[in-house]
C-alpha cells in the first residue's frame, strides 16, 4: 500500500501539486531552507508525510501564507484544480498604507552650486565678451 493512497503525501509533492511553487525542486528548497511549518512545527524535511487537516504556514516571496490541507493532490493540474487542495487561511493584510506621491521633497540647490543656469551663462558670456564700444 502506497504513501498516496492512504491519505497522506510527501510535502514537497503537495507544494507542486497545489502550484504554490512551479517545481518541485523550488519546493524541496523552501522546505530546506526551513520556510514551512506544518501544524506550527518546523520542518526541514521535504519527504515529510502531509494529510488532510494539517495547517501549512509558508513564509513566500516576502508574505506569510497559511494554507489548510484539504486533499491531497493527484497530479498537477490547472490552477482551478490546483486551488481546491487547500483552503487559504491567510489573514488579510489591511488596506495599504497611504504613500505620498513625492516621497521626497525636491532638492534645494543653494545659489552658485552645481552647473551654471541659462541666467547665469548669458551674464558670465556677457561679461567675459568684449564690448563694440571698445573697437
Amino acid at each position: 500500500m502506497s504513501v498516496e493512497t492512504e491519505g497522506a503525501q510527501r510535502l514537497d509533492k503537495w507544494l507542486w501539486f497545489a502550484r504554490v511553487v512551479k517545481t518541485r525542486t523550488l519546493a524541496s528548497r523552501l522546505v530546506e531552507a526551513g520556510k514551512v511549518r506544518i501544524n506550527r512545527e518546523r520542518t526541514t524535511k521535504p519527504s515529510r508525510t502531509v494529510r488532510a487537516g494539517d495547517v501549512l504556514t509558508l513564509a513566500l516571496r516576502g508574505r506569510v501564507r497559511v494554507l489548510k490541507i484539504v486533499a491531497p493532490g493527484a497530479r498537477r493540474g490547472p490552477a482551478a484544480e490546483a486551488s481546491t487542495l487547500y483552503e487559504d487561511l491567510t489573514p488579510d493584510p489591511g488596506p495599504a498604507p497611504v504613500r505620498p506621491l513625492r516621497p521626497f521633497p525636491a532638492a534645494a540647490r543653494t545659489p552658485g552650486a552645481g552647473r551654471p543656469t541659462k541666467r547665469d551663462r548669458r551674464r558670465i558670456e556677457a561679461w567675459t565678451r568684449p564690448s563694440d564700444a571698445s573697437s
